[in-house]
Formats: C-alpha cells, sequence, structure tokens
C-alpha cells in the first residue's frame, strides 16, 4: 500500500488533495525514524495510542483505517486501497473541479 500512497501524492500534488496520517505507533520519536525511513513526507498526526482522541472521534476499530473525504468534508468512501483509493479519489477530484465550474 504504502508505495501506491508515495506515487498518489507525488502525482497530485498540484491537485486539491491532501493525504493525511494518524499515527498510534508509540512515542513521536519513534514515528518520525519510521517517516524518515520510509520516506513519508505527508502530514501526521501522532497520537501514541489506537485509544486517543483522533481515532475515539473518528470511530477507528483498527489499523489502518481509511477515509476519504470529499471536498465538503463528507466522508464517502471507506477502507479502499490502491487502486480502488486512487479511483474514488479521481471521482471526488472531478466531483470538485465541476461544482468550481459552475
Amino acid at each position: 500500500m504504502l508505495p501506491h500512497e508515495k506515487e498518489m501524492v507525488k502525482r497530485l500534488a498540484d491537485k486539491s488533495f491532501a493525504l493525511i496520517g494518524i499515527n498510534s505507533d508509540g512515542d513521536r520519536s519513534v514515528v518520525n525514524e519510521i517517516l524518515k525511513r520510509e520516506n513519508i513526507t505527508w502530514r501526521q498526526a501522532i497520537e501514541g495510542s489506537t485509544r486517543g482522541p483522533l481515532a475515539t472521534s473518528w470511530n477507528v476499530k483498527g489499523w489502518p483505517t481509511i477515509y476519504i473525504l470529499d471536498a465538503k468534508g463528507v466522508i464517502r468512501f471507506k477502507n479502499l486501497r490502491n487502486e480502488k483509493m486512487e479511483d474514488a479519489v479521481n471521482q471526488l477530484l472531478k466531483e470538485a473541479e465541476a461544482e468550481t465550474q459552475k
């Protein structure tokens, strides 16, 4: 999954798209080392626990949980990966572009 996410972030760099990670992998120094080693460049929130406020408020029961939100912040897809994730993102980008052209 990670290689595809990296490519998608590069490919959509000029679009209205953001990938955000919420990490529960322990303390900040451990997460920062993983991010550096894996060359993960997108923003991260680091909770250090699967019972933190972000995971709780988003009703996350396991990792990874993937939510794909539209331009209005509405969850439109959940737990899609790889090509299916990118297809959903592209669909939402087209919808957002059509809205701005009205």
